[in-house]
């Protein structure tokens, strides 16, 4: 008789993630001791064993609840109990820039940023459907919408394709304890409320499956944003000389491509991540240009169109 299906499936989940990296590379799994980070941290030993991959855990003390530290010590010692080495604990200094999930993930994503290896978050579906609900809700445009990816950098994310109640039931089947976060259902906060009031609505009024049809659109979203930035890419080396723009070259470009362009071009100038205000006016000075003077951007640059050309200065040299 074969592992629970839950089983399976995050093993074989951990299995795809790791499958493109080279085994002697340590990989890590990011473990809050919830149901998510501990199925994730029980497949990865499981994988690892199998491979003979190096696999560590690390645990996060935020220092945000009563038995922070305790809680970080039970996860340590889980760790320790399914066999990965090396295990460890940092404590973050939580900020208050962005609210207070905002700066709990920035101080989060820090730690885990100084660590060496492969970085596996347990992000799961239903974790996915949350974050294109907070895009749709903010606005903020198809890359928001589009969620988190798989992969990106050293951070993997193998679970996006299997729900909350996976993990939880490979839990339950390997008699893993997990904690139950308090936040998670704390309604100060806009993930908790989307978790339990906004979500089970939909799901109610829709008539279920919308946690799944929000993690596909997700995953589309992902594969066409691909294509653009592939499209954009090559247009701008073809349009690109010494540094500028040749704005003729750029003629007749889909909006779509020609903003993916210009932000493309400004930020490897150095002006840093670009605002959607900031690309629109880069935009402009090729689509719709009536003779602006140009446009001030982050990294103390500024964008100038003279000659038929798209230029970065610095503004000290204004």
């Amino acid at each position: 008789m074969g592992p629970h299906p839950a089983v399976a499936a995050v093993r074989s989940a951990v299995r795809r993630a790791l499958a493109d990296h080279p085994p002697e590379r340590l990989a890590l799994v990011a473990c809050s001791g919830g149901a998510d980070s501990v199925a994730l941290a029980a497949g990865l030993a499981f994988v690892a064993a199998a491979t003979g991959r190096r696999a560590g855990l690390v645990t996060i003390d935020h220092g945000l609840q009563p038995d922070s530290a305790g809680q970080a010590a039970r996860v340590v010692e889980l760790g320790h109990r399914l066999g990965l080495d090396p295990v460890c604990q940092l404590r973050v200094q939580v900020g208050s820039r962005g609210g207070p999930e905002a700066a709990a993930r920035s101080a989060r994503y820090a730690a885990l940023d100084g660590c060496d290896g492969l970085i596996l978050v347990g992000h799961t579906a239903d974790d996915q459907a949350e974050t294109v609900l907070l895009g749709l809700g903010r606005g903020s445009g198809p890359r928001s919408i589009a969620g988190m990816r798989p992969a990106e950098g050293n951070y993997l994310r193998p679970l996006l394709g299997l729900r909350r109640a996976d993990t939880e039931a490979m839990c339950v089947a390997l008699e893993l304890p997990y904690w139950q976060d308090p936040h998670n259902t704390d309604p100060r906060f806009q993930r908790a409320r989307l978790r339990t009031e906004v979500l089970p609505l939909l799901e109610d009024v829709l008539q279920g499956g919308v946690a799944g049809a929000l993690a596909r659109t997700a995953e589309q979203l992902q594969d066409d944003l691909a294509a653009l930035d592939q499209l954009a890419a090559q247009a701008l080396s073809a349009a690109e000389t010494d540094g500028e723009l040749v704005v003729e070259l750029l003629a007749g470009q889909p909006r779509a491509i020609l903003s993916r362009l210009v932000k493309q071009w400004a930020e490897a100038g150095g002006t840093g991540p670009l605002s959607s205000v900031h690309v629109r006016q880069l935009t402009e000075l090729v689509s719709d240009w009536h003779g602006q003077l140009g446009i001030d951007l982050p990294g103390g640059r500024r964008a100038i169109r003279s000659d038929g050309r798209l230029r970065l200065t610095r503004l000290a040299d204004r």
